[in-house]
Parts: C-alpha cells; structure tokens; sequence
C-alpha cells in the first residue's frame, strides 16, 4: 500500500513538473507591446506554450526580477539593464542583441508638423516622453532635445510616462500634443492612421540596442529565448520597425 503511495506521489510530481513546462512568465520592455505578441503566434504554431507577458519599463523591470519576481526570460529595450540582471546574478548567461528601436516623433493632431523646432511653439503645451531613468526610449528623446538645445527652453512642456507605453497613450489621447515614442508602436496595426510622426535620425542619439537575457534555466524558457534571435523573429523585428542585423 506504502508503495503504491508512493509511485502516485512520484507520478504527481512528474505530471506537475512537466505541466509546469508549458508555461513560462517574460518580463518584456513596454516597446514591445505589439511586437511580442506577433511573436508568440510566430511561436507557438510549431511550439504549443503558454507565454505570459508582463509588460513594463526596463528599468522597472530590472528592479523586480532583482527583488526576485518569478520571470524566466527578461527582453530589455538596452543592453545596461539585462547586464545589470546579470551581475546581481539573476541571469543565466550575458545579454544578447536581438534589435536595434527607432526613435519617433509623433502627434495626434492634425494642425502640428512633428518636427524638433514645433515644440517650443506655444501651440505645443505638454509634450510626452517616457521616463528617463528607466525607460531607454525617454533617456533617448532627452538627448535628442538636448543635442538640439531645446531642452531647457521646453522642460517645463514635459509629461513624463513611467513606460513607452503611457507615454504613447497620452500622445494618442491628445493629452500630450506632441511627444517621442518607439517606431514599433506607432506602425502597429492598433495605432496605424493614429496622427502622423517622424523618425529621429539616427545619428541624433545613442543606439538603442536592445538585449535579452534568459532568467530560467528550464528547457520550455530556453525554447522561446532561442527563437528570439531566430530568422524567423527578425521578420517579426522587421515587421515592426526594428533594424536587425
């Protein structure tokens, strides 16, 4: 009786640990709202999982796998916040590149040109940007506007997102009259037609390289954080504005 007790319980466990498997839990840098689920269906036509996504700025993100949140896999909008995973030793292996992100300019209205010079017109009121200290997208816009020494003249304008992606809804909304977001939001499928904005040049500001690093050293987690650097990802990165080499 003890015995077969005790082959149920082993039995119990296994079927847990292997049903454990087809779920992982990804921390994902809020410029990828879009992107990543185009990613998971990519996925999971060949590789049935459960992936869920909590998505927030990298920064954000860093502060909780740090703390120790259950994340299996971390996709960064830069490279300094998964080195950063890294060195507290919370990461498996060093970050890896997976894309490079544009930086726009965008608005919803219709009577503003998305261009550095307007937003010192006083047409312009608030202007939107996600926050510096822990979104790269925001630390890139204030050194576009830096370099073109606009800054100071509009600091007072600045409505500050705690991610790329409240900083996208107060543009959309209106709130915002203007503000810098990420190219991947504004060419996705939910914000196409939505304004109109232009891209920074690239030379304007610091690279936006940004890095995953795999958390979990599990073979479902392992699965899909390969799949990132994939050929077939890069189409998804392309798909939605990334510079992928």
């Amino acid at each position: 009786m003890k015995r077969r007790l005790l082959l149920l319980v082993c039995a119990l466990l296994v079927f847990a640990g292997a049903d454990a498997q087809k779920k992982i839990t990804v921390a994902v840098a809020a410029n990828m709202q879009y992107a990543i689920e185009a990613l998971k269906l990519a996925y999971n036509r060949q590789h049935p999982l459960q992936i869920d996504v909590v998505l927030g700025a990298s920064g954000k993100l860093t502060q909780q796998i740090i703390a120790g949140a259950p994340f299996d896999i971390f996709i960064s909008a830069d490279t300094a916040f998964p080195a950063k995973v890294q060195a507290a030793g919370m990461a498996v292996a060093g970050p890896r590149n997976y894309a490079q992100g544009i930086l726009v300019l965008w608005t919803a209205r219709a009577d503003i040109r998305p261009e550095i010079q307007v937003l010192t017109n006083s047409v312009v009121s608030h202007i939107a940007i996600a926050n510096p200290g822990t979104a790269p997208y925001g630390a890139a816009a204030v050194s576009v506007m830096k370099k073109y020494q606009v800054y100071d003249k509009v600091a007072a304008k600045l409505v500050t997102g705690e991610s790329i992606t409240q900083a996208s809804q107060y543009i959309a909304s209106g709130n915002a009259e203007i503000g810098f977001t990420a190219k991947s939001i504004v060419i996705a499928e939910a914000m196409r037609g939505k304004g109109h904005w232009v891209e920074i040049k690239q030379q304007d500001y610091a690279p936006i390289k940004q890095a995953a690093v795999l958390l979990k050293d599990n073979a479902a987690a392992k699965g899909f954080y390969e799949f990132l650097f994939s050929a077939q990802a890069k189409k998804v990165f392309e798909q939605f504005g990334y510079i992928v080499k």
